[in-house]
């Protein structure tokens, strides 16, 4: 359909124009999506949807992103793509039908199972530069390295034990594939079939989404274009100044910690961070977090710092608003080179993620006293990965399952916590079907269940964890990746803290665990048991509404033991609050935090600093 453009003499500034362009940017990711969910070969871009589509301008600036992708995704890792692939050819050099992929840790600083390809969108308006690019990463399922999965090694020690790194290569140039790249990639991953499978879907979303951009170019023209894009930056930042004024000046700290790097066992991690809040601007200061790990709980800047900072703000400021660079302009990052989140590009960076939950819960702890009314109590804050690996007795071939946590989210002024949901970096990140799992690997699931007192008590209770119960058909291989061991999720203005999350492999008469970071021989007639944490409470249990309290007993989120002990509720023989009882029994509280360990996490390091003025 071709649409009358903008009259002259309107100066850009039909508003009715420019909402319907931008209303098209924002549709395209979202279009390009559904069609990758369809096409994609492997479970964990298919079914997991471990990848984001997006549109950036030549300056590496977000324009628009699906809804669907990855929280950690939205930030920056579009348009840093783009900009070393400008920085590499040099803009003139990328031509009509180039297609450019990209996992360099150095400039993505994520792990290299994170690979972008964009293509450059030409229009006849203007055929001498692109006006734009069409982008998706996608999580390649394994791009060789030291273990199976690539990402998911707690031992690794520099990049290259990681996989195999493409620094802005072009995959097809001016429309001709180029074989040798394709080669390269197939002969440096155990799955060829999945990866190559995945790559294709990949093409076919940048592809589909460079011609629908190319339409709505078409439809109005690069003026009307870059007008409506302005006006969607312009809209976005807007609306993040109004929420940042509504937070006080101040200086505000939070300190929290990650368990270890997975090779000084033991040694925890700090995170102490200060947010500035200035009128309409806010600034995130990770100057004294730790120094670059040995282990791989490693990011370069644009993949920690600046990706975590990104995405605490947009839950906080304008989770509502379309993702888009406007609403990071009034965002300011401070991070010194060599921090564990501003890592070199040498740095192990295998768990690139696994970090950022505590980090973006510890900004959000800090802004706590600030903004009661948005801020929530601390979530499970883990990635949980359990990867089950090994040969298939019955094909020979190589079989990867790989799984996250989903445990309970915290509470906040008003209401409990959701869950079980995965980490708040993951987003819209779905569970793998149970039969599909199933069919394509040597084990069973025996249960998926509710776990009873995970969430932190509160007026305002956590989420809840889960307990998952596999069985393997075969011997095989696990491989675990879990934070918060030791740094429960915590609870905010008298609330307790969630339980904390691990693995069991259950053998004979004992138990192997609990397990956080390690990989470990499965054999036939194990159980392999998985507990994911739960959500930080909100505000003091005893004042929790007791009837709130006997419904969470009867649907096995509180045991009758915290229900009494902790929140000061006694039930009758059918299952009802015992007024009277529950009156004598709160009145007895003088010390409401002096509940019973084991329903409490007995330690919480969780530490924050008063705002400063």
């Amino acid at each position: 359909m071709n649409v009358r453009p903008m009259p002259e003499g309107s100066d850009g500034k039909d508003r009715i124009t420019s909402e319907v362009i931008r209303q098209r940017l924002i549709a395209i990711p979202n279009i390009v999506d559904r069609n990758i969910t369809r096409t994609a070969f492997s479970p964990i871009v298919a079914e997991y949807k471990d990848y984001a589509v997006g549109i950036v301008d030549i300056k590496g600036r977000l324009i628009s992103q699906c809804k669907g992708g990855i929280t950690i995704f939205v930030a920056n890792a579009l348009g840093t793509a783009v900009l070393d692939g400008i920085e590499t050819y040099g803009i003139e050099r990328i031509k009509q039908g180039d297609i450019l992929i990209t996992n360099h840790a150095g400039t993505m600083g994520q792990h290299l199972n994170n690979v972008v390809m964009y293509t450059p969108v030409f229009v006849p308006e203007k055929p001498e530069l692109p006006v734009a690019f069409m982008a998706v990463v996608m999580h390649w399922v394994d791009v060789g390295g030291a273990i199976v999965g690539s990402a998911v090694s707690n031992t690794t020690t520099e990049i290259w034990q990681e996989g195999l790194q493409l620094r802005s290569v072009k995959l097809h140039d001016a429309g001709r594939p180029i074989e040798e790249m394709y080669r390269v990639i197939e002969y440096n991953t155990r799955f060829p079939r999945m990866v190559l499978g995945d790559l294709n879907a990949q093409l076919a979303g940048c592809l589909q989404g460079r011609d629908m951009m190319v339409q709505v170019y078409a439809d109005y023209g690069i003026e009307a274009v870059e007008t409506a894009v302005s006006l969607l930056w312009d809209q976005s930042e807007a609306a993040t100044r109004r929420a940042i004024r509504s937070i006080a000046n101040g200086v505000y700290r939070a300190s929290s910690f990650l368990d270890d790097d997975g090779i000084r066992k033991g040694a925890p991690i700090p995170i102490d961070i200060s947010v500035i809040v200035e009128d309409e601007r806010i600034v995130i200061d990770f100057s004294n977090i730790a120094p670059q790990m040995r282990g791989p709980l490693n990011a370069g800047r644009n993949g920690g710092a600046v990706a975590a900072a990104r995405v605490a703000c947009k839950y906080l400021l304008t989770p509502n608003e379309p993702a888009n660079e406007g609403a990071f302009r009034p965002l300011d990052i401070v991070i010194p080179d060599g921090k564990f989140l501003s890592a070199r590009p040498d740095a192990a960076m295998g768990g690139s993620g696994s970090m950022l939950p505590t980090v973006i819960d510890t900004i959000f702890a800090a802004l706590a006293p600030a903004a009661p009314d948005r801020v929530a109590a601390a979530h499970h804050g883990t990635y949980g990965i359990h990867m089950f690996f090994g040969r298939d007795p019955e094909t020979g071939e190589l079989f990867k399952q790989s799984d996250t946590a989903t445990g309970g989210w915290g509470a906040n002024c008003d209401r409990d916590g959701n869950g079980p949901f995965r980490s708040l970096v993951h987003a819209d990140t779905h569970g793998v079907p149970v039969e599909m799992q199933e069919a394509m690997n040597p084990f069973r699931i025996d249960s998926v269940a509710l776990r009873c007192d995970s969430g932190g008590a509160g007026k305002y209770r956590g989420g809840p964890g889960i307990e998952k119960i596999y069985t393997p058909l075969t011997q095989m291989q696990i491989n675990v990746s879990f934070e918060r061991t030791q740094c429960p999720p915590w609870g905010l203005q008298g609330g307790q803290p969630g339980q904390v999350g691990w693995v069991e492999i259950h053998r004979d008469s004992h138990v192997i665990g609990p397990l956080a970071k390690a990989t470990e021989d499965i054999r036939l007639n194990d159980r392999v048991r998985v507990l994911t944490g739960g959500g930080g409470g909100f505000g003091n249990p005893a004042t929790r509404d007791p009837h709130s309290v006997a419904r969470d007993i009867a649907f096995g989120y509180v045991s009758a033991k915290a229900g009494r002990e902790i929140y000061g509720v006694e039930l009758t023989s059918a299952g009802d609050v015992d007024e009277i009882a529950t009156s004598r029994v709160r009145a007895s509280f003088t010390d409401w935090t002096k509940a019973s360990p084991s329903v409490q996490n007995s330690h919480n390091q969780f530490t924050r600093e008063e705002p400063q003025a």
